[in-house]
């Protein structure tokens, strides 16, 4: 018997600076709501699969069992956290699809979350440089840092990204005037994006705040089940294809960091085991944690050759009228990027598109999709097909 892993209720928080006290809190927002979306009551989960990566200041920890403590009603239900940097989200999603997949569970409610505003931004700064590795990379001094570094060596081997970079902020940035869950929906324009200023200035040479991710609050939730369950739901998206792949932790190691290689592997494997083409695909939601890792994706995915990618961006080939619009939801970039909360929001938002769902962020076709969230400088790589089935 098949237990092919669908997605077939969801829910998802405003990203942004929360109202919400805690964690714990968060997580309750969309915990239930996911349940009820789809169509289940709580004695029909079997196993809760949790991500928060941990940025709050707050002593409490043993985050899977907050889910019961905030919601009650979940209280008992078997509850397990999972931590993979940035890609937590998916690590979660990863571990209930597996539980699926072995037949362990039914039903399983995943919820990826992360409170951040409440922490001084020096200490965030130190935590996110713990997805680097220390001891080789702590000299950069903060995560952007990292990925400066990266867009440097993308100049001194191609040329100046600078304009990339900027359509990819602008591009987003529009996309998130749509996005009602967005932290930021404003359309802020290339010329601004393209412009160190006293509101847009220089975080990282040459990586202004336009180029960087949002320190953000939020929380998102999925129900995971095989597919008897799936046919009797109102809904469901199918995961197609999923694979995870890993590159060494210092980018300094990699024969050329610059490849994003385990990145490709995750993202060409996926479409492989998909038999699916990129012609194929609807769309793609990916880890713009900073505008240069998606640029460095286009290139790694395959939907430029390398050094091109400023290329496809000037064709409008990824804007949502383009032939594979990226980021419809702005992305990490418009969106936010509360850590925990990151993979799963991806799934969330792509599977919206593929049920037509997602309000004004819809696109007129959206049969499949592809979801690529990543830990660290690209440590850690998931990419998933997503399949709409109405």
């Amino acid at each position: 018997m098949s237990h092919t892993p669908h997605l077939i209720g969801w829910a998802h928080s405003r990203f942004g600076k929360s109202e919400h006290a805690d964690v714990e809190a968060l997580m309750a927002e969309v915990s239930l709501a996911a349940v009820r979306d789809a169509g289940f009551a709580p004695g029909d989960i079997d196993a809760i699969s949790v991500g928060v990566f941990g940025t709050d200041t707050s002593r409490q920890r043993f985050e899977a069992a907050l889910v019961g403590t905030g919601v009650p009603e979940l209280a008992g239900i078997p509850a397990v956290r999972s931590e993979n940097a940035c890609a937590t989200g998916s690590a979660a999603l990863y571990a209930a699809f597996d539980m699926v997949e072995a037949g362990r569970a039914r039903a399983v409610l995943v919820v990826g979350a992360e409170k951040m505003t409440r922490t001084p931004g020096a200490d965030i700064t130190d935590m996110l440089l713990g997805a680097a590795h220390l001891p080789t990379e702590g000299r950069f001094g903060s995560f952007p840092a990292v990925f400066a570094w990266l867009a440097r060596c993308y100049a001194e081997r191609y040329g100046d990204p600078r304009e990339a970079l900027s359509r990819i902020a602008a591009k987003n940035h529009r996309n998130g005037v749509a996005n009602p869950y967005a932290h930021l929906r404003r359309d802020l324009g290339l010329e601004f994006c393209s412009t160190a200023s006293e509101r847009n200035p220089l975080v990282a040479d040459p990586l202004l705040r336009t180029d960087c991710s949002m320190v953000s609050d939020g929380a998102a939730a999925v129900v995971v089940a095989g597919p008897d369950l799936a046919g009797t739901a109102r809904r469901a998206v199918r995961v197609r294809a999923r694979v995870q792949a890993n590159d060494p932790m210092p980018i300094l190691s990699r024969p050329d960091p610059l490849a994003l290689a385990a990145a490709r592997r995750a993202f060409r494997g996926a479409l492989t085991e998909g038999e699916v083409g990129l012609d194929d695909l609807d769309l793609i939601e990916t880890h713009d944690c900073f505008t240069v890792a998606e640029l460095l994706q286009y290139e790694a995915f395959g939907i430029a050759e390398p050094g091109k990618a400023s290329t496809v961006l000037a064709d409008g080939l990824t804007e949502p009228g383009g032939s594979l619009p990226v980021n419809v939801s702005g992305g990490l970039k418009a969106k936010g990027h509360p850590i925990g909360a990151t993979g799963v929001s991806q799934h969330v938002l792509a599977s919206m598109q593929l049920v037509g769902e997602a309000g004004d962020m819809q696109l007129p076709r959206a049969d499949l999709a592809a979801v690529f969230n990543m830990g660290g400088a690209a440590v850690a790589n998931y990419a998933t097909v997503l399949e709409g089935l109405r």
